[in-house]
């Protein structure tokens, strides 16, 4: 018997002897007094044992029968020896017809060895944040290197999956293949975004270098910003930097549940190529991720902002890289090790030392811009060679000795030899 069946026997015996009423001991036990008396009549026929539950001991109506479990298992370790408890109860349901609780799948697991339980780390005090109230009010996005196909597209190559999800709904607003998390592919993953849902009013990124100047001096100077940041700013979207992988937590872990779903899945449909991998991610599993996963917001309100026609006419220029460039005495620009000659004819007037912004686009086509006006200009073959001239050595002519002339000053004044002599002799003396 257990202490609370022993501890129950000691008032149920009061109340047989009448040195406590029924309603006391209900009480005093926090049950009915009709299940007082219904104790009281199973004790004084059975004594002790009577407060024991009948049930003790006795295998559970519920349990899976030695044949089920065994053919459980079997497919366990067939066909999903690496899933997780939750998803392989959901695939058990949905392709074998076989209905029973996460519970009873992890310990079946365990017992086959499929899995082994962790032990909880202690880990750092944080606060949490409460999610935001409204679709669209923050995106959080980060890049996720991970070998999604197996070695299907290459042994020990890695493939980067980049994804939005929104904070308010956890919904996977965008999830795309590409081959990096730099500048291009981010800023073409945002441009589809804008164009599918509109502008959110803020994105929450960590400090890779894609959204982040991390040189010391960069990060002192407030003017100093990444591609990522000046293309989204120029729309009006706010960017968040985190200071640590928990801060946006809410990307990380749905990156730690496709590394463990959207793998298998692929595996079980056959998925070998990025292009079959992205229509699945669209057509399929990001709506049924939405559908199981997705939570209501606490408002209403869808706050994306609208692309107007103006912006979506900017998005090639805003969607590109952009540096700056100084023209030179020679009307010539270097970029990349290839120059440029601006031509004469031009819509506005170019100086000396002017600062040119050039943008290079997606497709490595060369834009330059000058106070909001693109410029003419051509690609030369080769480096402008600088204008020399040849410098003659300086060289004295040659001089004949000259005789003054017979009025020159100098002749003008005839020196006493006697005074001449007297001076010397002064001073010698």
């Amino acid at each position: 018997m257990s202490q609370k069946e022993v501890s129950r026997y000691d008032i149920i015996q009061k109340t047989i002897q009448k040195e406590l009423k029924n309603k006391e001991a209900s009480v005093l036990l926090n049950l009915t007094p009709r299940h007082i008396r219904r104790i009281k009549k199973k004790v004084e026929k059975e004594g002790m044992q009577g407060l024991v539950h009948k049930s003790r001991g006795k295998p559970s109506n519920r349990k899976v029968s030695e044949e089920e479990e065994n053919q459980i298992k079997t497919i366990l370790k067939d066909s999903y020896p690496d899933f997780t408890p939750a998803f392989a109860t959901e695939k058990l349901r949905e392709k074998h017809d076989i209905i029973h609780d996460t519970k009873t799948i992890r310990r079946m697991m365990i017992e086959e060895g499929l899995l082994k339980p962790k032990k909880k780390k202690q880990e750092i005090h944080r606060e949490w944040r409460q999610r935001r109230s409204s679709y669209g009010e923050l995106e959080q996005y980060d890049g996720s290197y991970e070998d999604w196909f197996e070695g299907r597209l290459g042994e020990g190559k890695k493939q980067c999956l980049l994804a939005a999800i929104d904070d308010a709904t956890g919904i996977i607003t965008r999830a795309k293949f590409d081959e990096h998390e730099g500048v291009f592919p981010t800023l073409r993953f945002w441009q589809e975004y804008l164009e599918i849902h509109g502008k959110p009013m803020y994105i929450y990124v960590d400090k890779f270098s894609t959204y982040s100047m991390n040189h010391k001096l960069a990060k002192e100077n407030p003017d100093t910003k990444t591609q990522f940041t000046r293309a989204i700013e120029s729309l009006g979207i706010g960017s968040i930097l985190a200071n640590s992988p928990q801060a946006k937590g809410r990307v990380e872990r749905l990156f730690r549940t496709l590394q463990d779903r959207l793998v298998k899945e692929m595996r079980l449909r056959g998925i070998n190529t990025i292009s079959e991998a992205n229509l699945f991610l669209t057509n399929v599993f990001v709506p049924d991720f939405n559908k199981r996963f997705g939570v209501p917001a606490r408002t209403e309100a869808d706050l994306h902002k609208k692309v107007t026609e103006k912006e979506k006419e900017s998005f090639p220029s805003v969607f590109s890289r952009h540096e700056t460039r100084t023209v030179r005495n020679d009307y010539t620009i270097a970029y990349k090790n290839r120059w440029y000659q601006l031509e004469a004819t031009q819509s506005l007037l170019i100086q000396k030392k002017d600062t040119i912004t050039i943008e290079e686009r997606e497709d490595q086509s060369i834009k330059m811009k000058l106070k909001g006006i693109y410029l003419n200009f051509h690609q030369l073959p080769e480096r402008p060679k600088p204008v020399t001239k040849e410098k003659t050595p300086w060289v004295l002519a040659q001089s004949l000795p000259t005789i003054p002339a017979q009025n020159h000053p100098w002749r003008r004044f005839q020196i006493n030899p006697e005074k001449q002599k007297s001076r010397i002799r002064l001073k010698s003396s």
